[in-house]
């Protein structure tokens, strides 16, 4: 009498990763880890926002990791867009910006979760597997100070600081001044006109409560230098 025959194996659904950062090193690193797991597939890499756009239409990923500072353009417009021409995959934030400041500007324009550069590689595919599940990943001290605040009913953002009453193009523009660039190289970058920047200046100043241009590029490059890539080790130690 035959035996029964063995139960066939379960299988593995796998998701196509697609990486959007402007450091090969980077990428080639989250793509190696990547390779052991059995779950995910990279299906593409870009450097920036335009070819980004072009190869996630071709490829269709599920899955889409976005670092905010790139070649050209930067992740939290990719998001924006992508979310505007109805993209299906998941997008997750992941940047060695501060996540106090960026993380709900990234849910705000689209992405289901931030992570930290700072992470282990472990954290990041962790928080790939319960966005790709439909959760929301922030970090739980982040997760603790939006709760708080949200209780709260604040108004600022969880940053606590009026850095959070600019606008997403405000804050870009504020950033890129602490970086050094003139109106003229700053409206190159965004591909506006310098009096479209010097809008944002103004309106910079004036929720910054600042009187002058050079007070505002002091205050733009001590930013830059200080706070804008603050570890979440800081965070941490702030809000605990």
């Amino acid at each position: 009498m035959p035996s029964n025959p063995s139960p066939p194996a379960a299988t593995v659904r796998v998701f196509r990763v697609f990486i959007v950062d402007d450091h090969p090193a980077t990428r080639d690193g989250l793509a190696s880890r990547l390779g052991v797991e059995p779950d995910f597939e990279v299906c593409g890499e870009a450097a920036d926002l335009g070819t980004a756009l072009r190869e996630i239409a071709a490829t269709n990923p599920d899955l889409v990791i976005v670092d905010l500072g790139l070649r050209k353009g930067d992740g939290l417009d990719l998001v924006k867009r992508l979310k505007d021409k109805g993209c299906a995959a998941k997008l997750l934030v992941w940047s060695w910006r501060a996540e106090t400041l960026y993380a709900e500007r990234a849910l705000r324009a689209g992405a289901v979760g931030f992570i930290g550069k700072d992470q282990a590689t472990s954290a990041i595919v962790d928080a790939m597997r319960r966005v790709l599940a439909g959760d929301i990943y922030l970090s739980p001290e982040m997760m603790s100070v939006v709760v708080r605040r949200n209780v709260a009913g604040l108004d600022k953002d969880a940053n606590g600081d009026a850095l959070g009453e600019l606008s997403d193009r405000e804050l870009e523009v504020f950033q890129l001044t602490g970086q050094g660039l003139d109106t003229v190289q700053v409206a190159e970058r965004l591909k506006v006109s310098p009096k479209t920047v010097e809008t944002y200046k103004a309106r910079i100043k004036e929720k910054l409560g600042l009187d002058s241009g050079g007070e505002m590029l002091y205050r733009a490059m001590r930013w830059v230098i200080e706070d804008a890539y603050r570890p979440a080790e800081l965070m941490r130690t702030e809000t605990g």
